[in-house]
């Protein structure tokens, strides 16, 4: 039994990390960060905070992974961040922000979003190892919760000022929840090659874009991840169709000559 335990520490020490684990604890800071912030009713840097934390989230995995130090304690921790920083920290600064005045609807919708994000964390970590890393299943719920940041900046940027209680945020959050549980397909950007070569337009297009988010980055920002929340109906139609077209071809290929009477 003690060297069982002693085993198992061991095991412990050599799977933790520094720098991707200190990049998760930047992660939940600005989570935490936006949290107390949120209830301060300083939405605006409770919004920027929940950005930061998804910038580390994006780090974290991907030095980890370059690195080589990927482990089972970090993915836990990993998660259980994304949990706080895009789950509850969100949650609390869109009740606070817009969905108080609903009353009973806008606290359930702000529970539906914690608890849709949490779940969407619980099926990830378990498909993770036969999931294809090129696509997410469902909306990943840092994307969701930029969005909401987003939105917000949006909104100060419009000119709005304090609270908020128009419908169409009570609306994004349902809909935003039921994106995340669902079975729609989502670009991970994690393809190693994607980014090492380029065609000269697309990079054209990559420069006017951060041309974009450095005159408008409320706007470009808020653009952006609309884009990519919409997506997702799309992106499932056309490998849907991509599948069936390679079923069809399948089947043309192995159907056998007959030579005609």
């Amino acid at each position: 039994m003690k060297r069982k335990k002693r085993s198992d520490r061991r095991q412990l020490q050599r799977g933790i990390y520094v720098l991707p684990n200190l990049l998760t604890t930047a992660n939940l800071f600005c989570g935490f960060y936006a949290i107390i912030a949120a209830i301060q009713s300083h939405f605006l840097k409770a919004a920027i905070a929940i950005m930061l934390a998804a910038i580390f989230d994006a780090l974290d995995g991907k030095i980890a992974r370059v690195t080589r130090t990927v482990s089972k304690f970090g993915l836990e921790y990993d998660s259980l961040s994304d949990a706080i920083s895009f789950g509850v920290a969100p949650g609390v600064l869109v009740y606070l922000w817009a969905l108080q005045p609903f009353g009973r609807l806008g606290w359930l919708a702000a529970l539906i979003f914690v608890a849709c994000g949490t779940l969407r964390l619980a099926r990830f970590n378990v498909q993770a190892h036969v999931m294809r890393s090129d696509y997410f299943k469902g909306l990943p719920i840092p994307a969701a919760a930029f969005m909401i940041a987003a939105t917000v900046l949006l909104h100060h940027r419009l000119g709005g000022t304090g609270t908020t209680n128009h419908v169409t945020i009570l609306i994004m959050i349902y809909m935003l929840s039921c994106l995340m549980v669902s079975t729609l397909k989502y670009y991970s950007f994690k393809h190693t090659g994607l980014f090492k070569k380029m065609k000269f337009n697309m990079l054209v297009v990559v420069v006017m874009l951060f041309i974009l988010i450095a005159a408008e980055p409320a706007v470009a920002c808020f653009l952006i991840m609309l884009s990519y929340v919409i997506s997702g109906p799309f992106t499932t139609l056309w490998l849907r169709k991509k599948r069936q077209g390679e079923a069809a071809a399948s089947e043309t290929l192995n159907t056998p000559y007959e030579k005609p009477v």
